[in-house]
């Protein structure tokens, strides 16, 4: 019966590009691989990987497998420089961007975000909270402004956002901001526990979390709709699950809120202030010893394993592939939900895709010690992202 449901679904060849910068190269890049190793990541079918790399505190690998029609996911890591000063300071920059109601909005933040940080970074000549919230204050503002100029030519670009993960690994810290609900989860090593303790950093902010409901019902006290139970499901005005993203100017700016933007994002009421927030929750963490690895992660890895599951296999698998292992963990448990092989998951082309799971997007990164300790480290630098470059028609074939 899979079978047969795989031949009637197959609807488009898979065909993506790569995007992964280094050295001033669009398509090759520093980024300290092994020998032997894929320095510019590989594609198979519909996932991209970077098996293993190194940044200023370690080594990473990165996957990304694609469900929509286009890919919505966005991601990246920068390692080095975090200002255009040279005196400024260097560290580790990790983004998971996970797109809704189109690509735009992700990839817009995959190519701005780290470039505004390193512009406010230079100002104050640091990292900190505010470098971080004024970064994506800055990028939200430059999407709405995108959205404005293109609302009369394209008024679906209001409807679409990202919700934004970042870390920033700095001097002995970690700066952990989130708008959405992508994870990073820590992996620490317990002498009273055998393996690795999952520990999440990040606050996320999503309807079906009742803490959200009660700040969103706080913050509009007057809208008895401001969340909404539909199809078992809490939405934000019952159009939305997160509270917090970049872009969704529908639901921040009323002027966007109506024709010709399609019947089902408009609300019949007019609204005086945002309904959705830009603002990350922003959590700084002091890295320790026991601090092995962190995991980022789009929604669509969590839907699927624990955060104690993901550790575990980060914890008991060798290094090198380990973000695509977590991938494909993730798809064997989406396919046997719907009662079906992995192996059947994996002929179901995109967008049809999108009924079994989600766009999944994991960046794993190693905390070593000892690199994080040898001032030589700060020579290196790395640029890389993970599902650039989607063509914005697929190509049927």
């Amino acid at each position: 019966m899979c079978e047969n449901l795989v031949v009637f679904v197959k609807m488009i060849k898979p065909c993506w590009k790569t995007s992964v910068e280094g050295d001033g190269s669009r398509w090759g890049g520093r980024d300290g691989s092994r020998q032997g190793g894929d320095p510019n990541g590989r594609v198979d079918g519909l996932m991209w990987y970077k098996d293993l790399g190194y940044h200023l505190n370690g080594e990473f690998s990165m996957s990304v497998i694609q469900a929509n029609g286009l890919l919505e996911d966005h991601s990246q890591l920068e390692s080095g420089p975090l200002s255009s000063l040279s005196s400024g300071p260097h560290g580790t920059f990790i983004g998971v961007y996970d797109g809704h109601g189109g690509p735009e909005a992700s990839r817009f933040v995959n190519e701005n975000l780290f470039l505004n940080l390193k512009k406010f970074a230079s100002e104050h000549q640091e990292i900190s909270a505010n470098v971080i919230k004024k970064a994506f204050l800055e990028t939200e503002e430059e999407f709405l402004a995108i959205v404005k100029q293109q609302w009369a030519d394209k008024p679906q670009i209001a409807s679409v956002g990202s919700c934004c993960l970042v870390g920033v690994i700095c001097n002995g810290l970690l700066y952990v901001a989130n708008a959405g609900d992508s994870r990073v989860v820590l992996g620490r090593a317990e002498k009273s526990v055998r393996g690795a303790t999952a520990i999440q950093l990040s606050t996320e902010h999503n309807a079906s979390i009742e803490s959200v409901r009660d700040e969103l019902r706080s913050l509009h006290p007057h809208d008895s709709q401001i969340v909404v139970l539909k199809h078992k499901v809490w939405r934000v005005k019952g159009l939305i699950q997160v509270s917090r993203s970049i872009g969704d100017a529908y639901l921040k700016k009323a002027e966007f809120n109506r024709e010709p933007l399609l019947a089902k994002f408009r609300l019949s009421e007019p609204f005086s202030k945002p309904i959705l927030s830009p603002e990350p929750s922003i959590f700084i963490h002091k890295l320790n010893p026991k601090d092995q690895f962190l995991i980022f992660a789009s929604d669509g890895l969590w839907e699927h394993l624990s955060n104690q599951e993901a550790v575990d296999i980060v914890n008991n698998c060798p290094r090198s592939g380990i973000a695509k292992r977590l991938v494909k963990a993730a798809l064997r448990v989406a396919a046997k939900k719907r009662e079906m092989r992995y192996t059947d998951l994996k002929k179901i082309d995109r967008g049809v895709r999108r009924h079994f799971h989600d766009d999944i997007t994991v960046v794993v990164v190693f905390l070593d010690q000892a690199v994080m300790n040898r001032n030589s480290s700060r020579s290196c630098s790395v640029s890389i992202k993970g599902g650039g470059g989607v063509p914005s028609n697929p190509v049927k074939s």
